[in-house]
């Protein structure tokens, strides 16, 4: 089964609420080898001028693997995840992410491409604070392999 090209432009609801905690924020900075006391120090983070702990940039993938979940599980979407490589990853910040933010992601596939028999699935995934405030837009273009 090939991806449909069809998917292209639709829109997912938004995920539950996503609740960041000081210790996740914690051990995702220690899993990408983060230096900065504001990923730590919760003084160090007020400090600097934050109201809690500020996660690393790519923080932001946690809340985003939700809505792939969504897209990865649509049955005509036509995604073998097997067959599933990740080509690319970027970000667009209004504000970081910080301990204590309850966030709510929204994806919409923004383009299907077909490339000599693999298919090139572009996803962006906008994800919004409590209030409703964009925080960050992940955008992650999946290269699914074709069959041959």
């Amino acid at each position: 089964m090939s991806v449909n090209p069809e998917i292209e432009g639709r829109v997912f609801p938004p995920t539950a609420p996503y609740l960041v905690g000081r210790e996740k924020i914690r051990e995702f900075a220690r899993a990408v080898l983060a230096s900065s006391p504001v990923n730590f120090d919760v003084e160090a983070a007020r400090a600097a001028g934050y109201a809690d702990l500020v996660a690393p940039p790519t923080f932001a993938v946690v809340v985003q693997e939700l809505t792939l979940r969504q897209l990865l599980a649509e049955p005509d979407a036509g995604i073998d995840f097997a067959r599933v490589v990740h080509g690319e990853q970027r970000f667009s910040f209004s504000r970081p992410i910080v301990a204590g933010d309850e966030l709510t992601a929204t994806l919409t596939i923004a383009s299907v491409k077909s490339l000599g028999g693999h298919s090139m699935v572009t996803a962006e995934s906008s994800i919004v604070d409590a209030a409703g405030a964009h925080v960050v837009t992940a955008t992650s273009t999946l290269v699914v392999r074709g069959d041959s």
